[in-house]
């Protein structure tokens, strides 16, 4: 039995038989560690010596991280299917049934320690730079972009508790906001780092946290919200450069900067009076009470629109090694990692944390980062074998494919056969490109119409439903009936 990825666990299996573990395998990713078996290195799931991990149950900590991963690529699975097909797989090899609960499962999902989920994180991350090359760099430097979203829970005390509703919405009927910041390679597609917060918390207090994962010569790639004096004075002094959007409250006028282009100049920002709320007193007295930055500003041209006016502000000072067109080209990649967030959220289904308990909604939230990685190594190796554009292989054509083939490769009966089904996959990747639309229009607008049905504005125990709301029209006069 060859088991490369888990050595700890082939004595363990290996009175169970080949046959038995490959089946098990084919609930879950299993069926792929053939191709995927530099991932994630060999001890992170190992079983522990001692501790909530170390007896042997109906789920051990590796099958439950990879169920945990198929649920997450499957979109809407309950953990109820889950132990179906475990228990269905197990039937068919003659083992001893399972408890048809679901209840073994989610304590197995409680066990299952977050810093795990964050190393396999940064893991498949590095997988998926390594993969694709250098292409993607400045000068040779790394960039990787920054950017912040949130996603809703389910509406329980914890989870309110940790992570209240907007107070715009009425008691019992909100849900419950996780706020996040990811920080991207632009090279992979890859989320290298995440961190959480509730809607209390600005995106540049997010994003302190994330300060020490940034390393020497990194480059950070941002919207108008990190370009600011704080991190533009911050980051510097730890070696690590950054190009974003200039803050809306910021005003420029070229003819009093150092003139370095056409629209292209160096400023020097005076720190603030008033110390800023994200830092310590001490943090902030060791900002330099000046710096100097490079603005500019291009203008960008879409035929049937009009014009817009997009200013830069960035810590790359040297006009000749930086030039202004490659920042423009630079800044106008950072839309493609604005997709990424679309590919979790809409095609990943993370729209909606559906954990009862802040604790593992953080971690439903990194089960669904790491299987993004997964699929963005495997788009990776897809660039690097058929040489095609990252930006143009498909998530969602990828993620369609990869359970289709997956299915395919668990019934194949040898190696040679299950090889030839990953090199099809990988074909049929390179070979299902996105069409080139340049300047197409989509606007965020929804085609198909809502239910009739009224708003819960009153918790459910206190409102009281209409009984013909599909006809309720609130501002309707009296003649309606006689208007129709």
């Amino acid at each position: 039995m060859n088991t490369p990825f888990f050595p700890a666990f082939r004595p363990r299996l290996a009175a169970l038989g080949r046959r038995t573990v490959h089946s098990l395998r084919q609930a879950t990713l299993g069926q792929l560690q053939d191709q995927i078996r530099d991932l994630l290195p060999a001890p992170l799931l190992s079983c522990e010596e001692e501790g909530p991990n170390s007896r042997e149950r109906d789920f051990p900590l590796r099958l439950t991280f990879e169920c945990f991963l198929w649920q997450m690529l499957k979109l809407k699975t309950a953990c109820r299917e889950v132990v179906c097909q475990v228990q269905a797989l197990r039937t068919l090899q003659g083992l001893p049934s399972i408890s048809e609960g679901d209840s073994a499962y989610i304590q197995a999902r409680l066990r299952l320690p977050k810093e795990r989920l964050v190393k396999a994180l940064e893991a498949t991350a590095q997988t998926a730079d390594r993969r694709v090359g250098q292409s993607s760099r400045l000068q040779g430097r790394p960039i990787k972009v920054v950017d912040g979203s949130s996603t809703p829970l389910a509406d329980t005390p914890a989870n309110q508790q940790r992570y209240p509703q907007p107070g715009s919405q009425k008691p019992g009927c909100g849900f419950p906001l996780m706020k996040f910041v990811v920080i991207f390679s632009l090279c992979g597609g890859a989320v290298l780092d995440v961190v959480l917060g509730s809607l209390h918390h600005h995106d540049l207090r997010l994003l302190r946290g994330l300060w020490d994962q940034l390393k020497k010569g990194d480059i950070l790639l941002g919207d108008r919200a990190y370009g600011e004096y704080v991190t533009l004075a911050g980051l510097p002094q730890r070696g690590v450069d950054v190009v974003a959007r200039l803050h809306q409250r910021r005003k420029v006028d070229f003819r009093k900067s150092q003139r370095l282009g056409n629209n292209d100049g160096l400023f020097v920002w005076t720190k603030n009076c008033q110390p800023s709320e994200i830092l310590s007193p001490n943090q902030w007295d060791m900002l330099p009470a000046q710096i100097t930055v490079r603005i500019l500003r291009f203008t960008t041209t879409i035929r049937g629109f009009r014009n817009r006016r997009i200013t830069l502000v960035t810590t790359l000072l040297d006009c000749e090694l930086y030039p202004a067109q490659e920042l423009v080209a630079l800044y106008a990649r950072r839309w493609r990692l604005e997709l990424c967030l679309r590919d979790l959220k809409t095609t990943l289904g993370m729209e909606q944390l559906r954990c009862k308990t802040p604790e593992m909604a953080e971690k439903e939230l990194l089960a669904y980062l790491v299987a993004h990685n997964l699929v963005r190594c495997l788009m990776a190796e897809a660039v690097a074998v058929h040489r095609v554009e990252l930006e143009r292989v498909s998530f969602k054509g990828s993620l369609d494919a990869l359970r289709q083939f997956s299915d395919a490769m668990s019934r194949a009966p040898n190696r040679k056969l299950r090889r030839q089904l990953w090199e099809n996959l990988l074909l049929t990747l390179a070979r299902d490109l996105v069409p080139l639309r340049p300047n197409r229009t989509e606007p965020r607008a929804v085609k198909r119409r809502p239910k009739p049905f009224p708003l819960l504005n009153k918790p459910r125990r206190k409102f009281v439903e209409i009984s013909h709301r599909s006809r309720y029209w609130k501002g309707r006069p009296r003649n309606y009936r006689g208007l129709n």
